[in-house]
């Protein structure tokens, strides 16, 4: 293994749909995507399986990533791809769940004249997670990318236990804005639960009754980022 690490990126996830190949299209929350992609999308999103948490078992997901030079500058970037297994099925799908807080608090906009946090809950927030889930996520790029994770971009709290990461927010207006779904319905008996979109991440911070940290499963497409150079695509040594 070599010395560089990849500096890994959550993204809040944006609803994009890459698909390499003809498969038969199908509906999901509204999206035609493909049907492999759907039976992914309800995994995740639907069903809350395979994602990362506390006292869960461990997701049943391969990480990969593909690095490509972005014509400029030394680092090579890739959006990571999960391929989970569903019942002996592989589905490919560009997002991952975890347990996590997302921090909608008020922040302090300027300190002595200075701008502090620009564009907070509008192009990005805090989202906390749990240090050993961190562990976890970063055991599982390195087996599937032979990469080590870097500690840039994350603040950690050894009182509380937590890992602070800057979650991307899609923000342009040609693309969807993140969604904030919350619990509606929840069978005890089938433990069936429902769920009802009140508005984007962005809609969810304006809204001043809440503006508090929300406990509950992100959802996140990740990217990441390698040193190198131009002319050579690095190699994790693996």
């Amino acid at each position: 293994m070599g010395s560089e690490a990849a500096n890994v990126i959550p993204n809040i996830a944006d609803q994009r749909g890459d698909h390499e190949e003809e498969e038969t299209m199908v509906q999901w929350r509204g999206n035609l995507v493909a049907e492999n992609e759907a039976k992914a999308l309800r995994h995740v999103f639907d069903d809350l399986q395979d994602h990362f948490g506390h006292q869960r078992p461990d997701p049943n997901v391969r990480f990969e990533a593909n690095l490509t030079h972005p014509g400029h500058g030394d680092v090579w970037q890739a959006d990571l791809d999960f391929t989970y297994n569903i019942k002996g099925e592989h589905c490919k799908l560009a997002y991952i769940g975890m347990d996590m807080c997302l921090d909608l608090t008020p922040k302090k906009i300027h300190k002595y004249g200075r701008p502090m946090l620009n564009d907070y809950g509008t192009s990005w927030v805090y989202a906390y997670l749990p240090d050993m889930t961190m562990d976890k996520i970063k055991s599982y790029v390195k087996a599937g990318t032979g990469w080590d994770v870097s500690a840039a971009g994350t603040v950690v709290d050894p009182n509380r236990n937590l890992v602070a990461i800057k979650a991307k927010l899609n923000n342009q207006a040609e693309q969807p804005k993140p969604s904030f779904w919350v619990v509606t319905e929840k069978d005890s008996a089938q433990d069936d639960v429902s769920f009802s979109r009140i508005g984007s991440v962005q809609d969810v911070h304006s809204d001043t009754s809440q503006k508090r940290i929300h406990r509950g499963v992100g959802i996140f497409s990740v990217s990441m980022e390698v040193e190198g150079t131009p002319n050579f695509k690095p190699s994790s040594h693996s």
